[in-house]
């Protein structure tokens, strides 16, 4: 079920300073130890964290946040074995049921969690009554990342963050917004939930973060020209509150983008060493609580 991933891509354009961070990646284990759900959404790729760790290693990474990829559901086994090996410099964004008893919530902070994840394939469709069906359980998980000091991670489809801006406006815990929130470059910085999520950013109570994430997501033209523009906007619009992930291993678009050609985005669009300081180190020290 497993196949390889990455291609052959040039070295990078700068190094990341000491106790940079990568906010934002998957680790998969053998599948005959780490069971997949029944509907995946992609074919896993083979990404051990022996792998993930050089690629760390070659772009100056020291710390890391393991997200729950969806193939594994809400079983976090292979996270919480990675983050067991590499042990105090990462963080992990776990997915569970929003009933999950105390005494769980409890361990998997002991073993470094700090954030549940909302996953919503980016590829659905608009479909109406979607967020007010999704909206209980985001509520109930907000109550109990606020009980434990965590915060919320979403994967949300663009045109799904834009209907569930008021209740994202209204949550009482610290929360990230993936791969740029999903908007699509094509349509612009001035298409209206992109306008509405920097009118979060610039005038919200500050609970709000943006991760400069998975921007194959978001565009579909060479060098990914198009989403720079949208990147630089939210940099500019909320420096204090933008963080950077790789997305490795890239999932279902291993074949087509490189982890260190996206590493390198990041210096074009955050030319300021100072500006690029904030995003690797210093907002994710502050959000993770290293």
């Amino acid at each position: 079920m497993e196949r390889s991933t990455g291609r052959g891509e040039g070295d990078p354009e700068f190094r990341a300073m000491p106790l940079s961070c990568d906010c934002h990646f998957h680790v998969f284990g053998p599948a005959e130890r780490y069971a997949y759900t029944s509907d995946l959404r992609y074919v896993p790729p083979a990404a051990p964290l022996s792998a993930y760790r050089a690629l760390a290693h070659r772009l100056g990474i020291e710390r890391m946040v393991f997200v729950q990829p969806s193939a594994y559901g809400r079983d976090n086994s292979c996270l919480l074995d990675a983050m067991h090996e590499v042990g105090a410099p990462c963080r992990g964004i776990v997915d569970v049921d929003e009933n999950i008893p105390d005494a769980e919530l409890a361990r998997l902070r002991a073993a470094g969690v700090c954030g549940v994840r909302i996953n919503v394939s980016p590829v659905k469709t608009p479909e109406a009554g979607f967020a007010a069906r999704l909206r209980p359980r985001i509520e109930r998980l907000a109550a109990r990342c606020a009980e434990v000091g965590w915060h919320l991670d979403f994967l949300l489809p663009g045109w799904l963050t834009h209907e569930l801006m008021g209740t994202l406006r209204r949550l009482p815990v610290d929360f990230t917004l993936a791969h740029l929130g999903m908007f699509p470059a094509r349509d612009g910085a001035g298409q209206a939930g992109f306008q509405r999520l920097l009118e979060l950013l610039r005038h919200g109570d500050g609970r709000c973060w943006v991760k400069l994430t998975g921007v194959y997501r978001i565009s579909e033209v060479p060098g990914f020209t198009d989403a720079a523009p949208l990147a630089r906007v939210l940099i500019a619009a909320a420096p204090d509150r933008i963080i950077w992930g790789s997305d490795y291993p890239h999932l279902s678009f291993a074949d087509r983008v490189g982890s260190v050609e996206l590493f390198n985005l990041l210096g074009r669009w955050a030319p300021d060493p100072a500006a690029r300081q904030k995003i690797l180190v210093d907002n994710p020290q502050h959000l993770f609580r290293f």
